[in-house]
């Protein structure tokens, strides 16, 4: 079962590792990124910030698409961090059963608009999301879980 998908530029760090898994009760967390699973040194880094009794997987996006369609994550209380606005939007509009995600930092970029404190995205972006909201998806930002949930649709 998808607990949550979170778009974190800096994918597995403390806030995610810690605060977010144990708030949404995960026991598995999937890092979907093209570029971390031929990058040992990335991986390596994120192996360290995994919590203890966690399970860490990580894939390609497409990989991880295959994985969610079949049925081999089920079994798990699943956490999926992605890089960016993107990878969320290919993930959710492949697996329906994502019903939820969380910004939580994007990369600030002179060519992006500032839409919260650590969410900045350009206009594609911004189209992305909202098609994801259009589709019912409840897309929401929030640094850490107790942080005031603010709903993207309130923000564009």
């Amino acid at each position: 079962m998808i607990l949550l998908t979170r778009v974190d530029h800096r994918l597995l760090h403390g806030q995610v590792a810690f605060s977010w898994t144990q708030d949404i009760g995960a026991d598995c967390i999937l890092i979907a990124n093209d570029g971390v699973p031929n990058d040992e040194i990335r991986k390596t880094t994120i192996k360290l910030a995994k919590p203890q009794g966690v399970k860490l997987v990580i894939k390609t996006i497409e990989d991880s698409m295959v994985a969610l369609k079949s049925g081999v994550t089920d079994k798990y209380r699943l956490f999926i961090v992605v890089e960016s606005i993107e990878d969320a939007y290919k993930l959710a509009t492949a697996y329906p059963d994502i019903k939820q995600i969380n910004l939580g930092g994007t990369k600030a970029d002179e060519k992006k608009e500032q839409l919260s404190k650590a969410i900045y995205a350009d206009l594609r972006e911004q189209e992305l999301l909202d098609e994801l909201v259009s589709r019912g998806i409840e897309v929401e930002i929030r640094q850490v879980p107790s942080d005031k949930k603010l709903q993207l649709r309130d923000v564009l």
